[in-house]
């Protein structure tokens, strides 16, 4: 896919790997939306891309409230005729702001919430636009670490330990990748998810007290690859490690479980 001209959502682009990537869409000519919560930080990359010659608007949202993915959802709408490319980046990591059991807005635990839950939304929301668009490409950012979901408590109010809340979430969006490819199988809109890098140099993994073992240009090559590759044309319902297919947790396969998520997801979601 070549990206000049296309219309491409990164959240979480105000910072870290979504960052990266979305300056290098803007040096390639694609449309940038720009996501993150603070618009100083979202002022700065569109004003870099704007720079460079490229074109860029930020939008903002707390993703940790669904009627704010709502509103983004329905911004996006109301200002773009299309959208090619749809990465959910943004997230929030097992240590991030604390390490102890928190709730979002709308009174879920918060990892799942914001790593899972909006993304899920958003993406539901904005499925109308992406398939017009066709076709178009759907990203979601993961990661290697994966928990099993515990459907009897998936809000973790017994023993909360952040780096499962984080993994659990994790494995949702994977879960979530494989049912949405299914569903759009046909359509021309391809749905894949990865692990980009390990141990990027971000804020999410300094927060951790993790030192960085990868670059977030590491990371962003590996989700440009899944957004733009003309060797990903046509492929969905993958996982990969990097830029390699590679397999998820062995609960990404139980097609009850992941029924079980898809319709917890849209209870919690309304």
């Amino acid at each position: 896919m070549n990206p000049a001209g296309k219309t491409v959502l990164i959240t979480g682009s105000t910072d870290g790997v979504g960052r990266v990537v979305a300056l290098r869409l803007g040096a390639a000519g694609a449309n940038v939306v720009v996501h993150g919560r603070d618009r100083q930080r979202g002022d700065d990359v569109v004003e870099e891309i704007r720079r460079g010659g490229g074109t860029a608007v930020l939008h903002t949202a707390d993703l940790s409230s669904l009627d704010e993915v709502r509103a983004l959802a329905d911004t996006v709408r109301t200002n773009h005729r299309r959208l090619d490319v749809l990465v959910n980046n943004a997230g929030i990591g097992s240590a991030s702001e604390g390490r102890e059991r928190r709730l979002s807005r709308d009174g879920y635990e918060l990892r799942f919430a914001v790593n899972y839950l909006a993304g899920f939304l958003l993406t539901r929301l904005l499925l109308p636009l992406i398939r017009a668009s066709a076709p178009a490409r759907i990203v979601n950012v993961t990661s290697l670490g994966q928990h099993p979901i515990d459907f009897d408590d998936v809000m973790l109010t017994r023993g909360y330990d952040g780096s499962r809340a984080y993994a659990q979430s994790k494995l949702a969006q994977i879960m979530f990748t494989f049912d949405l490819a299914r569903e759009l199988d046909g359509t021309g809109v391809t749905v894949n998810c990865l692990h980009p890098a390990t141990y990027m140099d971000t804020t999410m993994v300094r927060a951790g007290g993790i030192t960085p073992i990868s670059t977030v240009a590491e990371g962003a090559d590996a989700i440009l690859n899944l957004a733009i590759s003309d060797g990903l044309e046509g492929r969905t319902g993958l996982f990969f490690d990097r830029q390699r297919v590679s397999r998820a947790n062995a609960q990404a396969y139980d097609e009850t479980a992941r029924k079980r998520l898809s319709e917890l997801s849209y209870r919690l979601t309304a």
